[in-house]
């Protein structure tokens, strides 16, 4: 049975496995705070529609609550141990079915079953208080497995912890012109592919948002990353399919067990 991915734009994405949809760090919005949407239109409807949304760390920008508001009655919602105490606006989402989770924490949704991983990245709400959670990635266990990194940069466990899967859904860059500690540029994103023995990878959370202003400030660092990652990772994993989509756009993978 084929797994599909939909990349909506920076770390959204949604996976169809079993017959069950999941849905990363939903983020609908044409603007956030000083960052504006500059490429794809803004997720179709049929983005808000999944069986569980994961929510990987506290940052705005994977944790947005009006985008989350706009999830189904009913919809599950993962979100990093801490999360409601550090963010309150969640605690006002009383249609969602919020579920805390650490690594480690298996969580079964229909036929999948979801793991929370570790993520190098901070995981604070900033700036907005001293009060922490930890940043997370996934795994989705079904017909595929599929690894959501959310924002990390490469730490000495993730193969050990993560790997192998089927299909890898890594950031290869970011919303401005420098890209801090705790984050996976191009080359970086390469060599997690290769360390997690992947079948297939999407390039995510690049070329979607831009900081106001700021247009003509080393714009290669918006535009270049997908397509620095897919000439990477024909070095570094040679035998990995990847495939670098457009906003909007879905590829369907077969899984071979």
């Amino acid at each position: 049975m084929p797994v599909e991915v939909t990349w909506w734009g920076h770390a959204t994405c949604t996976v169809e496995d079993s017959d069950v949809r999941v849905l990363t760090d939903p983020l609908f919005a044409r603007r956030l705070a000083h960052l504006r949407r500059r490429r794809g239109a803004p997720p179709a409807p049929d983005a808000r529609r999944a069986d569980v949304a994961l929510v990987s760390h506290l940052h705005a920008d994977h944790l947005h609550v009006p985008s989350l508001a706009e999830l189904a009655a009913g919809t599950r919602l993962l979100v990093p141990r801490g999360a409601p105490r550090a963010v309150p606006g969640l605690r006002r989402l009383a249609h969602l079915r919020v579920t805390e989770v650490a690594p480690g924490d298996v969580v079964p949704v229909g036929g999948l079953l979801v793991r929370a991983v570790s993520a190098r990245h901070d995981g604070r709400r900033l700036p907005l208080g001293p009060h922490r959670a930890p940043a997370l990635g996934y795994v989705v266990e079904g017909e595929a497995r599929t690894y959501f990194a959310g924002d990390t940069g490469l730490f000495d466990s993730m193969a050990e912890e993560v790997g192998p899967v089927d299909v890898a859904l890594l950031p290869v860059g970011g919303w401005g012109p420098r890209l801090g500690e705790g984050h996976l540029d191009a080359g970086r994103a390469a060599e997690a592919l290769a360390r997690l023995a992947a079948r297939s990878a999407v390039p995510v959370h690049y070329g979607t948002y831009w900081p106001i202003g700021m247009d003509a400030v080393r714009p290669h660092e918006f535009h270049a990353p997908g397509d620095e990652f897919v000439r990477l990772a024909a070095l570094r994993a040679p035998g990995v399919a990847v495939h670098r989509l457009r906003h909007g756009e879905s590829v369907r993978l077969e899984v071979a067990r």
